[in-house]
């Protein structure tokens, strides 16, 4: 059975990005690099909505000469309504989300989202995450934070199983959804 691992870049008050914030907003270095390229080379399927396909699929193939698959390469089922083509060799579209997860764990290769804030909130809500991977940026995206990462989701009680720092600012923490909040019983 697959696991579904979904990772999520945030700034410390909980935003995806923020209007004037460039990549990793603007805090990346060795380590984060050095993660991102160990979990590429992981065998995985990626996980992502129409937005995050498009955007990615628009830019240039980076040469890739650590022995990573390419974006393109990976298998991958972008979730979207509206798509109905996609250029990559190994992606797939599909439009239900439950039914292609269930189908997709039940294989024996893990599940990752990339990007996709819109699809993490989909699959938390659904209860279909078995681990939440949290990059927190040294950053209060304040008046230019957009994209609440958990805004219209419900209570999700969460076990901390795994924490590190990256380039000795990024905090990387690593959950599995244990349910509903104790509070709430």
């Amino acid at each position: 059975m697959s696991e579904l691992i979904a990772d999520l870049f945030i700034s410390v008050d909980g935003c995806a990005k923020g209007s004037r914030s460039p990549a990793f907003f603007g805090f990346g270095g060795p380590d984060l690099d050095r993660w991102i390229g160990d979990q590429m080379k992981r065998p995985q399927r990626h996980l992502m909505g129409r937005k995050t396909y498009e955007a990615l699929a628009a830019l240039p193939e980076p040469v890739n000469d650590e022995g990573s698959p390419s974006l393109a390469a990976t298998p991958t089922t972008v979730f979207s309504r509206t798509l109905r083509a996609v250029s990559w060799p190994q992606a797939t579209i599909s439009d239900d989300l439950a039914g292609t997860v269930g189908l997709l764990k039940a294989g024996d290769i893990s599940l990752r989202t990339i990007g996709s804030l819109s699809l993490v909130s989909q699959l938390l809500g659904a209860g279909l995450v078995d681990r939440l991977r949290l990059l927190v940026f040294p950053l209060i995206a304040g008046e230019t934070g957009l994209e609440p990462a958990f805004a219209r989701l419900p209570d999700i009680g969460l076990d901390l199983v795994g924490q590190s720092v990256l380039d000795g600012r990024i905090v990387l923490s690593e959950y599995r959804p244990s349910g509903v909040p104790p509070y709430a019983s």
